[in-house]
């Protein structure tokens, strides 16, 4: 994210994180990771944000349909308290954002879970409406490891997909999984928009800020606004 946003030409960012503890990207732990939410959200309002991210897309996504708007609304409420406006967005809100402004219904997915999270994923984002016409999980169910996938088996995996029909290609729905340096590259190659959980996190936060979406080099969803001057233009 600071990569992302220190890219913007109109705005200076400050950035403030806490971490929820998790080892395994697995069910229980995942569990165990949002038992941490409450704490989380005390010790990172101290910085008096103006937005807070939930970052981790598949802590929400694996606790059922809608769970993101269930979580941003307790969050928002625990904020409340503590008399402060932030805004609350998440990851998993956030690609269902971003894939909405795309107009994308067609997805294809590439996931670092291991299969029966990636399977929760996929079910998640069917229920908000969107088609999953195909995807891939790279069974990777360490943590740590998951920030050290090379980018070549993250491609080889998108070019293994049938990308025909597809709308819009979810390079990494993993925050943890890194990919920006890919988004635009991939772009290019497979002519059609390219994004990931932490570009469509960095869309909604630009949103929700009112701040122009228009940051280089991270594909078409952050260039949103440029798009629109060039159509009218």
């Amino acid at each position: 994210m600071p990569r992302l946003l220190g890219r913007h030409a109109d705005a200076q960012f400050s950035f403030h994180s806490t971490r929820m503890r998790m080892r395994a990207v697995s069910a229980a732990e995942l569990r165990a990771m949002n038992a941490q939410r409450e704490r989380c959200v005390i010790e990172v309002a101290d910085a008096d944000p103006e937005v807070i991210l939930y970052a981790c897309l598949v802590a929400l996504m694996a606790g059922g349909p809608g769970e993101h708007r269930r979580v941003e609304s307790l969050v928002a409420e625990q904020l409340a308290t503590g008399d402060s406006a932030a805004l609350v967005r998440s990851s998993a809100g956030a690609l269902v954002e971003g894939l909405k402004a795309l107009g994308a219904r067609r997805i294809g997915l590439v996931m670092p879970y291991l299969r029966p999270l990636a399977e929760q994923v996929v079910s998640y984002l069917e229920h908000e409406g969107f088609t999953i016409a195909d995807w891939r999980a790279l069974e990777v169910g360490d943590n740590t490891e998951v920030g050290c996938i090379p980018g070549a088996r993250i491609m080889a995996a998108a070019r293994s997909m049938e990308l025909e029909a597809v709308d819009a290609l979810v390079l990494s729905c993993c925050v943890q999984m890194p990919s920006l340096d890919l988004i635009e590259p991939a772009e290019q190659e497979f002519g059609i928009p390219v994004l990931s959980a932490a570009t469509a996190a960095a869309y909604s936060i630009l949103r929700a800020l009112r701040l122009p979406i228009a940051i280089p080099g991270a594909g078409g969803l952050l260039r949103a606004d440029e798009k629109q001057k060039e159509e009218v233009a």
